[in-house]
């Protein structure tokens, strides 16, 4: 079928306002809501992400594509029914106490969102205790840490010394990333694993989570 492709490519190019106009017309000729999700928009989203690991697209293009497709996303969002919206998982996601950066952040947000993943994001300068209280709240299964000062890394440490002390530690995947993060400071703090790119970010919680 011609208009998934088409769907997909507008994602990629990261026209909104097109994607809505497909979108829209989709739905209005029938199509199932959930696959044009799936065989539209999240599929354009993989594409993007493939790219953006390769070094062919970048953060800006990256963020108009993941817009495009969250506009069409939210249209198709009342034809769900509740047991049609995917969630493969729910993840707090946050930028640690100290810091403030999010692009980072946002980008892993909206990959993992693409990916079904139900994402619930506490903003930048997050200390130890809100991450621990939105865990509780929200009952996630993952908690995705982001850091991009190498003065906040150390917050990293304090948050999963805290889900320790609080006994969550068993029960919760911690991810981390951020440009002074590497494999091994991820060990070193006891975290489950590191993703050095938002389209790493969301295959690692993949594989955390199977």
């Amino acid at each position: 079928m011609g208009h998934f492709e088409e769907l997909s490519q507008a994602v990629i190019a990261g026209q909104a306002s097109k994607v809505v106009e497909l979108t829209k017309a989709a739905l209005q000729s029938g199509v199932e809501p959930l696959a044009i999700i799936n065989d539209g928009l999240i599929a354009g989203m993989n594409v993007v992400g493939k790219h953006f690991k390769e070094g062919d697209m970048f953060v800006p293009e990256v963020l108009m594509s993941a817009r495009a497709m969250g506009s069409g996303v939210e249209l198709i969002k009342p034809h769900l029914s509740d047991g049609e919206v995917p969630n493969k998982g729910t993840i707090i996601l946050g930028t640690v106490k100290g810091d403030l950066h999010d692009i980072g952040k946002n980008l892993v947000g909206m990959m993992l969102e693409s990916s079904g993943y139900k994402v619930i994001d506490v903003g930048v300068d997050t200390a130890p205790e809100e991450f621990i209280a939105a865990i509780k709240e929200h009952e996630a299964q993952v908690l995705g840490l982001s850091a991009l000062l190498t003065t906040t890394m150390l917050s990293m440490k304090e948050t999963i010394e805290a889900l320790k002390a609080d006994g969550l530690r068993d029960n919760v995947k911690v991810v981390v990333g951020g440009a002074p993060i590497s494999q091994s400071f991820s060990d070193e703090i006891g975290a489950d694993g590191f993703a050095p790119d938002a389209a790493s970010a969301a295959e690692l919680v993949g594989k955390l989570l199977a």
